[in-house]
């Protein structure tokens, strides 16, 4: 199996020069066969691979539920010999699922499927919407998720090289935790974590991410009816827009007390002292 972390040697300047290793989160190529067609390269950090290629077909709209999929393979890798790479694996459908429309793309670890221009693209796809989500949440249990999502990140205490996304439920105990060099990645790994554990869609639950709110984040949480999405960092502007047209609450620049509240405040009880009525979206404090 691939590493997780890689130790390489560096030269370490403080007051004194050390030589020493330093751990760095790894990075490597998934292929993701559909059927034995490959359909997407995607950069990740090894882990949860399964998880991540069901992940993604969720994101994409192609599966929904655990019997969506017969299995989960890898593949020989691309050496010579036929050495196991663990970088190539196979995703096969169960009979009767139709293949999403055939395209090939490159995913790297900092940027998601990008190119959607349309809201359409999300809408014509999506299975549920968390529009009608009765979750209900407390300012306490949303200003504790920053905290207890890095406590679970147990690879970026070693590197700090790691995003996260954690699902939290209504109390704000955690679901699950993954991480990757992509925030879209991290998203994938849980979902696909939902879906083959037969969980979807994510009703009543809230998704926390270690970076910025993208389109492509709200976009992943939509595809898995999550009704909130929450951000230690600010949202882009389509991001706020799909997730007022789909029915989500939004959340950024969550950090200590601070939050700003972009979508869908009625999900939360909050006091005035959150700073909901400032103009401005610039991070609090």
């Amino acid at each position: 199996m691939s590493r997780v972390t890689i130790k390489r040697p560096i030269l370490r300047v403080r007051d004194t020069t050390t030589r020493r290793f330093d751990s760095l989160a790894a990075e490597e190529p998934l292929e993701i066969r559909l059927d034995g067609t490959p359909l997407t390269v995607t950069m990740r950090t090894p882990g949860d691979d399964f998880d991540l290629a069901a992940g993604f077909l969720v994101s994409e709209g192609a599966v929904g539920r655990a019997a969506d999929v017969s299995a989960i393979r890898y593949c020989a890798g691309a050496l010579a010999d036929g050495t196991q790479t663990y970088n190539v694996l196979d995703v096969r459908l169960a009979p009767g699922v139709p293949h999403p429309e055939p395209r090939n793309f490159y995913t790297t670890s900092s940027c998601g499927v990008c190119g959607k221009a349309s809201l359409e693209a999300v809408r014509t796809v999506a299975r549920w919407t968390p529009r009608e989500d009765p979750i209900r949440l407390s300012r306490q249990t949303i200003t504790a998720l920053p905290d207890r999502l890095r406590s679970a990140q147990r690879v970026f205490e070693r590197t700090g090289g790691l995003h996260a996304a954690g699902l939290f439920t209504p109390s704000g105990e955690a679901m699950c935790v993954r991480e990757d060099v992509g925030r879209h990645n991290a998203v994938d790994k849980l979902l696909g974590w939902a879906l083959r554990g037969d969980l979807l869609p994510l009703r009543e639950t809230v998704l926390m991410v270690s970076g910025r709110a993208s389109f492509e984040l709200v976009q992943k949480a939509v595809m898995a009816g999550i009704p909130v999405l929450a951000a230690v960092s600010a949202p882009s502007s389509l991001a706020v827009e799909l997730a007022a047209e789909e029915g989500m609450t939004l959340i950024g620049f969550l950090r200590g007390e601070s939050m700003n509240v972009y979508t869908g405040e009625h999900r939360l009880d909050v006091t005035p002292a959150t700073g909901l009525g400032s103009a401005g979206g610039r991070s609090p404090g």
